[in-house]
Order: C-alpha cells, then sequence, then structure tokens
C-alpha cells in the first residue's frame, strides 16, 4: 500500500487516486516526461540534501553509497525521457515539472518541518540535528518511494511502456532497511519519532498528487 497509517478506507482512496493518476499521465508521452522529469528533481534534491548534511570527516560508506545512487536516480529517470520524446525537457525548469511548486518544495518542507520537530521534541542542534533529520527524512522517503514505484512499475508493464523503474525500487529498498538499522541505533523511541515524520510526508503527498491532479 502507498500509505500505512490511515484508516482503511482512506487508504483505498489514495491509493486508487494515485494509480488512476498514473495511468492517465503514461498515457500522454510529454505528461510522462513532465512525470518523469519531476521524480528526477526530487531524487537530485535528495543527493543535495545528503552532501548538505553529511559529515565533513566522519562520513561512512553507507551515506557516500546512499548520495551516489539518489545521484545516479536522478540521471537514470532523466534518461528515460529520451525513450518518450526526442528533446525539450533540458533542466527543472517549472514548465518542464508537473505540479512544479509542489514539486521543488516537497523535500525542503518534509525537511524543515523534521528540524524544527527535532530542535522541539528532542532538543537537537548543530552536527546531531542534520544528522537526525537526514536520517529520518530520508526513512518517509524511502517509505514514499516503496509504494510510489511500485505502482508506477506495474503501470508501466500494464502499459507495455519502454520505460522501467525496476533498478530503482530494488535500490530504494536496500536504502529502507539501511536507514532502519541506523535509526536504531539513533534513538530508543525511533519508531515512534519516525511515525511523526512519516505523517508529515503523507500530508505532503495527498498535496503533491492533488496538485498534479487538478493541473492535468
Amino acid at each position: 500500500m502507498i500509505t500505512n497509517t490511515l484508516s482503511h478506507s482512506k487508504e483505498e482512496i489514495t491509493e486508487q487516486k494515485f494509480k488512476s493518476l498514473v495511468y492517465k499521465i503514461l498515457s500522454d508521452p510529454n505528461l510522462h516526461a513532465r512525470w518523469l522529469n519531476s521524480l528526477s528533481f526530487m531524487e537530485n534534491a535528495g543527493a543535495r540534501k545528503i552532501s548538505k548534511y553529511e559529515d565533513p570527516i566522519r562520513t561512512n560508506i553507507i551515506v557516500l553509497k546512499h548520495a551516489a545512487e539518489e545521484a545516479r536516480h536522478a540521471y537514470y529517470l532523466k534518461k528515460q525521457i529520451e525513450k518518450l520524446v526526442p528533446a525539450g525537457y533540458p533542466d527543472y525548469s517549472h514548465q518542464y515539472l508537473l505540479a512544479p511548486r509542489t514539486s521543488t518544495q516537497y523535500l525542503y518542507r518534509l525537511d524543515i518541518a523534521a528540524c524544527r520537530y527535532l530542535k522541539t521534541n528532542l532538543g537537537l542542534v548543530g552536527r546531531n540535528l542534520h544528522h537526525g533529520a537526514y536520517l529520518l527524512v530520508t526513512y518517509a522517503i524511502e517509505l514514499r518511494a516503496d509504494g510510489l514505484y511500485g505502482v508506477y512499475q506495474d503501470a508501466l508493464t500494464a502499459c507495455r511502456s519502454k520505460v522501467n523503474v525496476k533498478s530503482i525500487i530494488a535500490e530504494e529498498e536496500g536504502h529502507l532497511e539501511e536507514m532502519t538499522k541506523m535509526l536504531q541505533d539513533f534513538h530508543p523511541q525511533w519508531e515512534a519519532i519516525a511515525a511523526d515524520i512519516v505523517q508529515i510526508e503523507q500530508e505532503l503527498f495527498y498535496n503533491w498528487i492533488g496538485e498534479i491532479a487538478q493541473s492535468l
């Protein structure tokens, strides 16, 4: 399921709406290209966030791997556009994205909310705050990616599209496992803390798909 903390009825409505939206996007090559470009932007924003928050000295191999793979995802999604349209999506300018305002602010808003939460509820500051925000935001995003890319790939397969995101799905699943282990070391009540951040992310997701639906 795309969501896992809301009521059953709302889960069904939200997932069905998202599936219908994905199929509508796939029916138009230019809409599909803008969708891919929007996902590419978000993956690139994630890579940039990791680079911003990583410790310049005490950066382990998991963080390096995660940053590299997020950047690769952004590139891979961008290259997939060539299977749909010959040209026309050179960068992440608003005219090349779906729901550009929400798409470009999605990760930023989640990051700000996570930082505020950690500062208010756990009293974290400085490097500890940055590290906690990285773990929690990444965890919430990886949960979302697991559902989003799964639904997207199912639709791609059903439509016999030349585009596929199977390699991204495999790597995102690995990221989620890694973030879970790191969160266990971060705080003994990590599950309750993460649930609060996931709830914030869910609302951002609903706003995002709602704005995309209204723009089509």
